[in-house]
């Protein structure tokens, strides 16, 4: 497995966002980003999870709730690269897929898309 510090990877992650466009991130709403060295037993090979309601789902009953939450799981990502580029490649690609789930985009269409 790839040797990296948790604050190596946060840091990672914290580039991903930023290397999101400024008009997309404005869109961005009541979402906070969160690292965690691994994801639920039930799905080990997670490499991130976005948990709340789309902005596209969103009506006006939508108020007062807790932030979606967008966690991005080190281990997995560490275990299944072999260099750093790599990890960096995957982290900017798990972190795009996960805020396009915020935005209501699913799975199928991030495949085509190429954020698999």
């Amino acid at each position: 497995m790839l040797d990296m510090t948790r604050e190596e990877f946060e840091e990672l992650v914290a580039e991903a966002l930023d290397r999101i466009p400024p008009e997309l991130t404005r869109l961005m709403d009541n979402v906070a980003v969160f690292v965690e060295d691994e994801p639920p037993a039930d799905d080990p090979e997670l490499l991130g999870l976005y948990e709340g309601t789309p902005l596209t789902d969103r009506g006006e009953w939508y108020a007062g709730v807790l932030p979606d939450r967008i966690t991005i799981y080190r281990g997995p990502t560490l275990r299944m690269c072999e260099t750093r580029e790599d990890v960096v490649a995957e982290t900017e690609v798990t972190v795009v897929h996960e805020i396009a789930h915020h935005f209501g985009i699913d799975d199928a269409r991030l495949h085509a898309l190429g954020y698999g």
